[in-house]
């Protein structure tokens, strides 16, 4: 009897951890304090986030009017974009700015909850508070919507909200991919690149978690509505120079004549809005990269 209750004993005690440290992480209120947000940096924010091209409304053509709606098909369920407009029943409008920046950060709702890791903030959670701040301030002019949010479709185990935080004790990091001293154009890339447009969400395979695999970081991945595969971005893969890369982001056209497909059409028309000196950055990063094999 008394080694039946001690192992109960251990059962609560390791429940209690485990429960202890799945919790949500929100950042304090006083988050950003102090940082004057300007709305046109902030626009450069929101270009290089790509957050029209998840939460624009299916097919809109009004960019700008985060309604929601689209279906990322995942191994674990469909994942569809809510309303994150500035309206504040239907969006975020009632959001703090302190909240935002935990979503962005921490991938935590202002009601305490994980998000899934659908949305990228294992990405963002590299992003400067100054660029969070601004792009707060460029968010209080987008257009209202009331389009409702509708349900992710996902089934159990999977829908049990708690068990991201254990996925988050995994691959929740903000250390950078590309790591030492760089000069402040490659910096500048790594930054485009493993913050702010992330992207190895689409170029990194993933293990069976569902976590990036960094160690085969921008190798390429299939894609995840199951046709065909994300071509590798690593020197090994990708023959084209700096100049047609960066050519590529303003234009979408190939040096061998193709053009862009799929998402990435809405990620040269993002890119297409930034400095010639970003996509410069972008480029200078990719050549940077080590080869896939190498690692």
């Amino acid at each position: 009897m008394r080694y039946f209750r001690g192992l109960i004993l251990v059962a609560v005690l390791a429940a209690a951890a485990g429960w202890w440290m799945t919790r949500a992480h929100p950042l304090p209120e006083e988050a950003l304090s102090g940082l004057a947000g300007d709305a046109t940096r902030g626009e450069t924010v929101f270009l290089a986030g790509g957050c029209a091209s998840c939460h624009a409304a299916p097919e809109s053509k009004e960019k700008r009017i985060l309604a929601g709606g689209q279906r990322f098909a995942s191994d674990f369920g469909s994942f569809i974009a809510p309303n994150i407009s500035p309206d504040p029943t239907h969006g975020i409008g009632g959001w703090t700015r302190a909240q935002f920046a935990s979503a962005l950060k921490r991938g935590v709702s202002p009601e305490g909850q994980h998000y899934y890791p659908a949305f990228p903030y294992t990405a963002y959670t590299k992003m400067r508070d100054q660029d969070i701040a601004d792009l707060w301030a460029f968010w209080q002019g987008l257009p209202k919507s009331d389009a409702p949010s509708q349900p992710h479709e996902v089934g159990f185990p999977f829908s049990i909200r708690r068990g991201v935080g254990v996925w988050k004790l995994l691959y929740l990091k903000d250390d950078w991919v590309m790591d030492g001293d760089l000069d402040p154009v490659l910096e500048r890339g790594r930054y485009l690149v493993e913050a702010l447009a992330h992207c190895g969400e689409c170029h990194t395979p993933r293990s069976p978690l569902g976590g990036l695999d960094t160690t085969r970081w921008l190798a390429g991945a299939p894609n995840p509505s199951g046709k065909g595969t994300i071509p590798a971005l690593t020197p090994d893969k990708m023959i084209w120079g700096a100049d047609e890369i960066a050519y590529y982001l303003e234009s979408g056209f190939t040096p061998d004549y193709d053009s862009a497909g799929g998402h990435m059409v809405a990620v040269v028309e993002n890119f297409s809005q930034l400095s010639a000196e970003d996509r410069a950055a972008v480029a200078a990063y990719v050549k940077a990269l080590e080869p896939a094999q190498s690692k």
